[in-house]
């Protein structure tokens, strides 16, 4: 008799479409992801400006980095750009402030996953003139290999010393209340005082009103891919829609308060009707 045995291959890093795999895995942070006191590995990146982000200049001017990872097509980059933005005005004299490119969130029918480095540059290009970044954008490899060895998820970021340890990882960008506390420390030359933070509720509830604008610039079938594979984000979505007289960061809590809402009353109906 032959045995067979089913390998659990690697979910590809170029993906066509969000997967459910891709999705559940950016909520939680994995043992061999980079963190605090970890060393960054070798890299050299172009910049959308045509410079260079070298791990071997890292300290160079004696500044410490933040770096960002994003995407065009990212609702958590969406939501993180104002406050990057308004944090670099504050602390970019004494930290560098670097956003690295990486592959789309949620590619689709107009911003499709970049097949070629070329295209991943003018994603880059893109990203930066969407937003307004004041400071570079750098632009990883094809197949992420910075991405990966960090662990990738669509908007982490990580505050790494002079001699390139990381001093402070945020799992997603769009929390600037903690990222700036410590941005605030490190630039008072004092060690954050929590070394990681995560807050992925509140990451969501603050993604959720932008993501419709994330969405616009992926392309048609954006919102459907988000169904099929986490159907609460793509309900508290077009919930956040009825809240548009809200700015588009506080649209996702009375969102997701209604869809609970909402569910507490169907579950109620059924459970009536069972009884």
């Amino acid at each position: 008799m032959t045995s067979t045995t089913t390998v659990d291959r690697p979910e590809p890093y170029r993906i066509a479409h969000p997967t459910i795999r891709v999705v559940m895995s950016d909520m939680v942070l994995s043992r061999t992801d980079l963190g605090p006191d970890d060393r960054v590995p070798s890299f050299d990146l172009p910049t959308t400006d045509g410079g260079r982000f070298r791990s071997a200049d890292l300290g160079a001017d004696d500044r410490p980095v933040l770096l960002v990872f994003g995407s065009l097509t990212c609702p958590v980059t969406e939501s993180s750009a104002t406050g990057i933005r308004d944090l670099h005005s504050r602390y970019g004299d004494r930290i560098r402030f670097v956003l690295v490119y990486v592959r789309e969130a949620h590619p689709s029918a107009v911003t499709l996953q970049p097949k070629t480095l070329e295209q991943k540059q003018r994603n880059a290009t893109a990203l930066r003139a969407r937003h307004g970044f004041p400071f570079e954008v750098a632009v990883d490899d094809i197949d992420g290999a910075l991405h990966r060895a960090f662990g990738p998820r669509p908007n982490s970021a990580y505050l790494i010393d002079p001699s390139g340890v990381i001093v402070f990882r945020a799992q997603w960008a769009n929390v600037t209340g903690a990222l700036g506390d410590a941005l605030a420390s490190v630039a008072a030359k004092k060690p954050p005082r929590r070394a990681a933070v995560g807050h992925t509720a509140r990451a969501m509830a603050a993604m959720t009103g932008h993501a419709d604008a994330a969405f616009a610039t992926a392309g048609k079938g954006a919102l459907r891919d988000t169904w099929k594979v986490a159907p609460p984000f793509g309900a508290a979505i077009l919930l956040s829609r009825l809240f548009s007289f809200l700015p588009p960061g506080r649209r996702g809590l009375p969102a997701m308060a209604l869809m609970g809402l909402m569910t507490a009353a169907a579950l109620t109906g059924v459970v009536t009707l069972l009884l």
